[in-house]
């Protein structure tokens, strides 16, 4: 079955356009990614990336940060951005006829901004709000405390937020210097899905965008060291919040389809193991989830789990007689299966979204260099071995590898 019609251009300037033509739909969904992120900063100008992000919507030489906020809205569009660890990207959907407006605003916003000290230290403001407030979630924080603590001394650990510190820091000249380093053509993907015509698209972009075109002045370095062992911290909280894990594998390892399965085996949902046995067996945990993360040289496999103070050490025990559960018994054909099936079912509805698929194109494109159909997809996850799958578990479910963080009510 052809789910749709892919194209990619390489311009003369190295910028990449992929565009995923679906005729059916009336939208277009499209994004601008570059290939940069928290993974490209050092401690002195962590948040730069995501600082930069905020910074690109206040203003240019032709727009003020009003009319940006207004230039979709006004047509029924959305525009928006975010920031990740080894990406950036800037996206709005659109209808068709207004993909040429979505395209004008992209270049004037990142190829036209002005950075004005005025709106960079009220956007300063807003971020150092904004991770302050992340003290107010902490079933957010604990996750980044998990990677800042998995990840040691490395980029991969730092927050996307940056640090107080090192957002007071980040001067106007070094988002700049920030910006020239890696806004560069050859690393900026184009991508969009929905009712788009290629060759329209290539033709404005070409006009339209004018990115710097030298060398990127980072080098990624993989992780050498990673945490494993307890870490306890007392907070301000009601409940217990528990997040353990270990590293996974990176994007295009070849275990990679292995290990979605088990992550969605393990607490993909209310069918999965953790959910059953911990949420609706024991009734220790109100919300647990597994997750799963790859990067381009590595990755993350974690648990999240917030129960009551008394229910510690029960959840902590039956967590690690899960693990010890999956690697010392064999999967059972049928679970196995449903857990296929579930990430198939997953993936498929998840293509009903131009937003989606207008992701799936930037990514494959970032990790890959190449595109995969979803039937090839689905055909690398009908190979999923179930006697790999816990080979697998037997390797990275061992005790002595997992990283436990744990937030503990300051008052018993």
């Amino acid at each position: 079955m052809v789910y749709s019609q892919f194209r990619k251009t390489v311009l003369e300037n190295d910028l990449t356009v992929i565009t995923e033509h679906i005729p059916s739909v009336r939208s277009v969904s499209i994004g601008v990614w570059i290939k940069t992120g928290t993974r490209f900063e050092n401690k002195r100008n962590n948040g730069a990336a995501h600082f930069l992000e905020h910074m690109m919507f206040k203003g240019t030489k032709k727009r003020t940060p009003k009319q940006i906020a207004r230039s979709l809205e006004s047509v029924g569009g959305h525009l928006n951005a975010f920031t990740s660890k080894e990406y950036t990207c800037y996206y709005a959907e659109v209808l068709d006829e207004h993909l040429k407006k979505s395209v004008n605003l992209f270049s004037d916003m990142l190829c036209n901004s002005t950075l004005p000290v005025k709106e960079l230290e009220k956007e300063r403001s807003v971020i150092l709000d904004e991770i302050q407030s992340l003290e107010d979630t902490p079933d957010d924080l604990i996750q980044d405390i998990f990677v800042e603590k998995l990840f040691k001394n490395h980029p991969l650990g730092f927050s996307i937020l940056g640090t107080e510190n090192s957002l007071l820091k980040i001067s106007r000249d070094s988002l700049i210097d920030f910006y020239e380093g890696n806004y560069l053509s050859r690393r900026i993907i184009i991508a969009a899905a929905g009712n788009v015509d290629h060759d329209k698209l290539v033709a404005m972009c070409t006009r339209s965008f004018h990115f710097l075109n030298g060398n990127h002045n980072g080098h990624v370095q993989p992780p050498k060291q990673m945490g494993a062992g307890d870490y306890r911290e007392k907070k301000a909280v009601s409940q217990v919040h528990i997040c353990m894990g270990i590293p996974s594998f990176p994007y295009r390892h070849p275990d990679r389809y292995a290990m979605l399965v088990l992550n969605t085996l393990m607490g993909g949902g209310m069918s999965s193991r953790l959910f059953q046995n911990i949420r609706e067996k024991y009734g220790v945990a109100y919300s647990i989830y597994s997750f799963l993360d790859f990067y381009f040289d590595s990755g993350v496999f974690g648990v999240y789990l917030g129960t009551d103070k008394k229910n510690l050490k029960k959840a902590l025990r039956l967590l690690e007689g899960e693990f010890e559960r999956i690697r010392k018994k064999p999967i059972p054909t049928r679970e196995f299966n449903e857990a296929k099936a579930q990430l198939k079912g997953n993936l498929m509805l998840s293509m009903e979204s131009t937003a989606n698929r207008m992701a799936r194109l930037a990514k494959m494109e970032i990790y890959n260099g190449s595109f995969q159909e979803i039937d090839e997809i689905v055909e690398q996850i009908n190979r999923v071995d179930r006697e790999r799958m816990w080979e697998i578990s037997q390797e990275i479910f061992r005790k002595e590898k997992f990283l436990r963080v744990i937030f503990e009510p300051e008052k018993n």
